[in-house]
This record gives structure tokens, sequence and C-alpha cells, in this order.
């Protein structure tokens, strides 16, 4: 077998496997919508217009996070009770709570793989079983891949969804809401597409891109070549055949400490 074609199997053949190990189990409960105006009000003091976040005000605050952990540990979302886009916003929004308890419990701290160290993939931060809803406890693997991914044929959640690191797409300052869901992950493809610290578009023949689409190129071309995809929310639209290199991917903490 050729070198490269059994490189590309074996990372094929690794990704179904991964994807297979952060699967869920499917879960019942009698749970309705949850209000998201507590994490809406803690996001617009606590993290700037550009998405820098005051880690330290959380920890002040952890009172009113907390509440709002509990009010989303105690409501699973259920296909039954709740539509398509109210289990979408309650999953990125439970993501990016989830990690800022996760990372405003160990702050101060310089990168959030610092806190749990190992092989990636394996036995990171993203493994660590804290998320407890109902009778279910996750990792954060499991809420990205295992329900966000696997669940909802939506590429826009990885604009959504923060892993607290300088080059993730920045954390919006404002909750998720199933009304308004469509064009606030417009508006975060756009702005996360025009950003020059995590994205180059320089020209019409040439860019540099996040490795958040080498990562999850498959999301984004299931039904279309990833520069169609990006010519819908780049400031400047790329020729099918433009030339795409890839940034190094910045791991360390988006604190407004740090910024």
């Amino acid at each position: 077998m050729h070198k490269t074609t059994y490189v590309f199997i074996s990372v094929i053949l690794y990704g179904f496997l991964f994807l297979q190990s952060c699967r869920i189990p499917d879960v019942t409960s009698s749970s309705q919508p949850v209000s998201h105006e507590i994490w809406d009000s803690l996001l617009k003091l606590h993290v700037s217009e550009d998405g820098w976040v005051d880690y330290r005000g959380f920890q002040s605050d952890s009172l009113r996070l907390n509440k709002y952990l509990e009010l989303l540990s105690n409501n699973h979302p259920h296909e039954n009770n709740w539509t398509r886009d109210e289990q979408l916003v309650y999953w990125i929004n439970a993501y990016n709570a989830f990690t800022i308890k996760l990372v405003a419990d160990h702050y101060p701290v310089a990168s959030i793989k610092d806190i749990k160290n190992g092989v990636p993939f394996v036995n990171t931060v993203w493994d660590i079983k804290f998320i407890k809803i109902e009778d279910q406890v996750y990792d954060l693997n499991n809420i990205e891949h295992g329900i966000l991914r696997l669940k909802f044929d939506e590429p826009r959640i990885h604009f959504a969804i923060n892993c607290a690191s300088v080059s993730c797409p920045p954390l919006a300052n404002y909750a998720y809401y199933a009304d308004d869901l469509d064009d606030q992950l417009t508006l975060m493809a756009r702005r996360f597409l025009a950003d020059k610290r995590r994205n180059r578009i320089v020209s019409t023949g040439a860019a540099e891109l996040s490795k958040i689409f080498s990562w999850f190129r498959g999301d984004f071309t299931r039904n279309q070549s990833l520069i169609s995809y990006i010519n819908q929310y780049a400031p400047v639209q790329l020729d099918e055949k433009a030339r795409i290199d890839y940034l190094e991917y910045d791991w360390n903490i988006n604190s407004q400490d740090s910024n």
C-alpha cells in the first residue's frame, strides 16, 4: 500500500473511532427549554466586545455562574420537548459556560491545555468528566464531537464555541438564543473570517486560514468545496483554486489580563 494512501486511511479510521468514543446514549427527559438570561448578563459583564475574558470577574461572580450551570444541569434537552434550535443553543451555551467554569476554577493559568496534560484527544482537559446534566456525565469532547458535530448539521458551531484560547473564534459577549440563532451564527462566521489575527484572506488568490478549517474540513465540505463554504462569509471572495495555508494555533489563554 502506498504510504500516502495508508496515512489517509489511518486518519479517516482514527477520526471515525474518535467520534464513536464521543458518542453519547439517547437521553429521555421531561425537561423544558431553559432561560439563558443569567449567562447573557454574565457575558456582557465579563467579556469584552472583541472576546477577551475577565476570568477574575467570573471568579468573583461564581454564585451567579453556578446558578446558571445548575439550571443547565437540571434540564437535559430532549427532542420531544425542545425544538432543534432550542437544543442547539443549549449545547453551545453549555459548552462555553462549562469551559469558563473550568478555566475560572484553575485561573490564573497560561493555557487551558495546562489544566490537564496528556496525549492530545486521549487524556487532555477536554476529556475531564465534570459536566453533570441530569443522570449523564460529560466532558467537553462529548459535547463538541458527540452532540454538536454528530447530531446537528451546522458547521457554524465552530465559530460559536470557544476553547478559551487566543486562536479560537472570540467568545461572544452575549448568549445564544433560539429565535436569533441563524443571525448570530452568521455574524460569528463573518466576524471570524474578517479577523486578521485568526484568518488572513489577503487576495482572491491566497489565504492563510485558521487550523479549524483543516481540523474540521469535513464539516465544511459535506456539500461543497472549502473555498465555496468560506466565500459565503469571507470579506474577500477567493478564487476556487486559491492557495490555502494554515496559521499556527495560539493556545495561550484568552484572558483580559494577557491582552
